[in-house]
């Protein structure tokens, strides 16, 4: 009973799209579509949120999922009214900042996470990515790290030490257990 309006300026890149599907796919519908009813249709009239509703639409499983419905809120506005309620949505979404996403991005490899994660949860590319920590501070991922040949991240350090004192004491027990072979 929904149906796209026939006026919307926005259109939205193809990993975006893909990045919107992987959101309502993993968060569920966190924003309804707003709609307005149209008596001589007998339809849903999208105001705003056509590409949610085109995600539900084109992927079976988040339409199984919510047994071919979709979250709605009805508003009452004339053609005019809903055509800036169209456009004040689109703008009201903002923009991420630079610093605020090299931010997230460091704690996130800092708390373990690897680029590959990073760029399929936030729907990056790998180029966009490296962009990124070099455009905003690449170094800040190698703060109290001693120079070496290769350099390593906090994280990186923390698993090497792990697996360096499992290995000590891996040798350790080897020790007691039957001696020293030279």
């Amino acid at each position: 009973m929904v149906r796209a309006n026939d006026y919307n300026p926005n259109s939205v890149a193809r990993i975006e799209m893909q990045l919107l599907y992987t959101s309502i796919s993993h968060d569920g519908y966190t924003q309804p579509i707003v709609t307005v009813w149209d008596d001589v249709n007998e339809k849903y009239i999208i105001v705003d949120g056509f590409h949610r509703y085109f995600v539900a639409k084109s992927n079976k499983d988040i339409l199984d999922r919510n047994n071919g419905m979709l979250p709605i809120v009805v508003i009452d506005k004339s053609i005019n009214e809903r055509m800036a309620s169209t456009v004040r949505h689109n703008r009201a979404r903002g923009k991420h900042l630079m610093t605020g996403m090299s931010s997230m991005v460091f704690e996130m490899l800092e708390n373990g996470w690897k680029d590959e994660d990073i760029c399929n949860e936030l729907g990056m590319e790998p180029e966009e990515l490296i962009k990124l920590k070099h455009i905003t501070g690449f170094s800040k991922l190698f703060s109290n790290v001693e120079y070496r040949k290769a350099w390593e991240t906090n994280q990186q350090v923390k698993l090497r030490l792990e697996h360096e004192r499992k290995e000590a004491k891996e040798r350790e027990q080897d020790g007691e257990a039957g001696g020293r072979f030279y």
